[in-house]
């Protein structure tokens, strides 16, 4: 009776052996199977945004082949310049966010029609808001048409009515009696300067308007019941958002870097963008350049990254005012480029371990003189002044809350 309990007992063994080792075979296939699948989505991923960013770099270039047609130098809109052009391409308006400018251009046969065209463009750029601003923008409307068709890639989202340049050159909302007024004060024809075009029979007659010296202030207030809501829900203080703003964009709501970069907070829809994205809405997609123009989108994402940068990326140093410092640096060129600058890698851990041992005002020297690239060396040093201004203008002192312990 116990031999027979024995070989029972072995064959059930062998028998539920085999039945492991057959789950087990079963079991890694599927997971081969879905990490072989898992490779090919990424694979096609990457081949369709690699397809979808040619098709926008495509878009540029033709673009500025149109513009060439007319201009000998064809601008478009940078990080601190706002630049629209008419239908026709002959008449230009540049506002330097910076050098609180707008610079207005035309291509005419005479001055009396160049003196009309300024007028029109003058009067068009002291109302306008987003919304408008983008419906006539060409090469945006083009943009929009491929993003529109990578949806599976891409998130979208509508653009507010949100006047630009008309509560800073007007006290309350104009009239077409006051905005004719405004336009006929600036637009004098002894202010028009003249140039060759490159049309024949016509001159590029360009204009200079000055925008009142308090326009940054008034520009940074547009934003301000953004900031503070952002900050607060991401335990980040106000005048560093402000800092960050002005950096940035210096308040242009279509500022676009080459790299390229969208909006006030200037976003990186593929670095910035997608890590921003998938911690607010847990999804991995790609904002839009219309997503990012919407200022309420641009300052959430903008300082949803921060909050990455200083809570997660960078949480092993210790010290709030150095972790503050490569936060801000970070912001510019990667976390991994402030772990190179201390220990020739990207590993943030490690350089941490050196990082603590230093104090602030050392971590701050050793960022200005070892960083790899002097814009981010210069980035550092400009926001870290900002931020005393905004702490005065805002009247906030929200630093005292901003510790390391903040999880």
């Amino acid at each position: 009776m116990r031999t027979k309990y024995l070989i029972f007992l072995v064959f059930s063994f062998l028998l539920h052996a085999e039945s492991f080792e057959e789950f087990k075979k079963q079991h890694n296939t599927t997971i081969q199977k879905e990490q072989d699948s898992f490779k090919i989505y990424k694979k096609n991923l990457n081949a369709e945004f690699n397809a979808y960013v040619k098709e926008i770099n495509e878009a540029y270039i033709q673009y500025k082949k149109e513009l060439n047609t007319y201009w000998k130098n064809p601008k478009l809109s940078s990080q601190k310049d706002w630049v629209k052009y008419t239908k026709d391409k002959k008449t230009r308006t540049t506002v330097g966010f910076d050098t609180n400018t707008i610079v207005l251009e035309t291509i005419a046969t005479s001055p009396k029609e160049a003196e009309l065209q300024l007028k029109k463009a003058l009067a068009r750029v002291a109302v306008d808001d987003m919304k408008s601003a983008i419906k006539s923008d060409e090469l945006q409307q083009k943009i929009a048409k491929i993003e529109k068709k990578n949806k599976k890639l891409t998130i979208d989202a509508p653009l507010k009515n949100e006047l630009i340049l008309t509560p800073i050159l007007f006290k309350k909302p104009p009239t077409k009696k006051k905005i004719i007024q405004y336009v006929n004060k600036k637009v004098k024809p002894k202010k028009i300067t003249v140039k060759k075009s490159k049309i024949h029979n016509a001159k590029i007659y360009s204009l200079t308007v000055k925008l009142p010296s308090d326009t940054m202030i008034k520009r940074s207030k547009t934003y301000e019941k953004n900031v503070r809501r952002n900050a607060k829900r991401f335990d980040l203080p106000v005048a560093l958002v402000f800092a960050i703003m002005h950096t940035e964009s210096s308040f242009n709501p279509f500022a676009k870097s080459h790299i390229p970069a969208y909006g006030l907070m200037q976003i990186v829809p593929r670095s910035a963008g997608i890590d921003s994205y998938v911690f607010l809405h847990k999804k991995r997609k790609i904002p839009t350049a219309n997503y990012l123009y919407n200022s309420a989108n641009n300052i959430e994402m903008g300082s949803a990254y921060l909050h990455i940068l200083y809570y997660r990326y960078l949480k092993s140093v210790k010290d709030p005012t150095s972790r503050l410092y490569c936060t801000i640096a970070g912001y510019n060129t990667g976390a991994g480029n402030i772990a190179y600058a201390f220990i020739g890698n990207n590993n943030i851990k490690k350089a941490s371990k050196k990082i603590n041992k230093m104090s602030s005002q050392e971590v701050y020297n050793h960022l200005l003189h070892h960083l790899k690239y002097e814009e981010a060396r210069n980035y550092l040093k400009r926001v870290s002044k900002r931020i005393n201004s905004y702490k005065q203008v805002y009247k906030t002192n929200d630093f005292i809350f901003f510790t390391a312990n903040k999880s």
